[in-house]
């Protein structure tokens, strides 16, 4: 099993830390590179690898300057976005050896054109497309796109951890009781996100079962939640349901 550490960077990024039992490590989405630099200069780790989402400057910044510190690192991301520092491209269906562990990457269109996840050994690091109680912006993509890439990281095992790349779970809740205010176990969940962050824990990993329970982009085929939606369109089927949601948040 991969030892997993956040990094916060910014104001609401993780940059996540995958270690194994001998000191090796890798990072993913490294906006930053000056964070990351002080924890493996704290832990005396060696950086083995980055594994990059999408192309977006808070999840590449630091790039350069880590690849300048440890210059056979193994730089791993889409094939399909926009970055001229990768080692390693992959695309969905491809695979990586990550300390004897095997991740899957899955093509996640929607956010950007070429946004991908990694999926290995229990884990999720999907980036910006699935946060606890939200999903990201549709920027380069499209809406079906996006439905479509949720629906990916739903069929996966209930029990995986997701590691997504923002602390966005407290206002994504408040938007998520807008849309279901008599979902009991959303109630709940704000509680405990509440409580979390009043003493400055991060509220993630989530698993794929709880945002089953409480995330309405993946609940669009209950009936709490196209109830919700049925003053922005006429339609009940999951993708119309999806593109109101959305547009919904985005003016939340």
């Amino acid at each position: 099993m991969l030892n997993i550490k956040s990094i916060p960077a910014f104001n609401d990024n993780y940059i996540w830390l995958i270690q194994d039992d001998e000191c090796r490590c890798a990072v993913v989405d490294p906006g930053d590179a000056q964070p990351v630099l002080d924890y493996l200069d704290k832990y005396d780790l060696n950086l083995d690898a980055i594994l990059i989402t999408h192309h977006h400057n808070d999840h590449i910044g630091g790039i350069s300057a880590l690849q300048r510190r440890f210059p056979n690192v193994d730089i791993v991301g889409p094939a399909h976005d926009p970055i001229p520092t990768l080692t390693h491209e992959v695309e969905d269906g491809d695979q990586i050896d990550l300390f004897g562990e095997i991740f899957l990457v899955i093509g996640l269109p929607g956010h950007t054109h070429g946004h991908i996840a990694y999926v290995g050994d229990g884990k999720l690091f999907c980036g910006d497309t699935l946060f606890s109680a939200g999903c990201g912006r549709v920027f380069e993509g499209t809406m079906e796109q996006m439905h479509q890439s949720l629906n990916k990281l739903a069929a996966l095992p209930e029990e995986t951890e997701v590691y997504c790349a923002h602390e966005y779970t407290a206002s994504n809740v408040a938007f998520a009781l807008a849309v279901e205010p008599d979902n009991r176990l959303l109630h709940n969940y704000r509680d405990q996100v509440n409580r979390m962050r009043a003493q400055n824990q991060a509220t993630l990993p989530t698993t794929i079962r709880q945002e089953k329970w409480i995330n309405p982009f993946l609940r669009v085929d209950q009936e709490s939640v196209i109830k919700s939606v049925s003053n922005r369109t006429s339609h009940r089927d999951p993708l119309s349901v999806f593109t109101a949601l959305r547009q919904w948040k985005n003016e939340f």
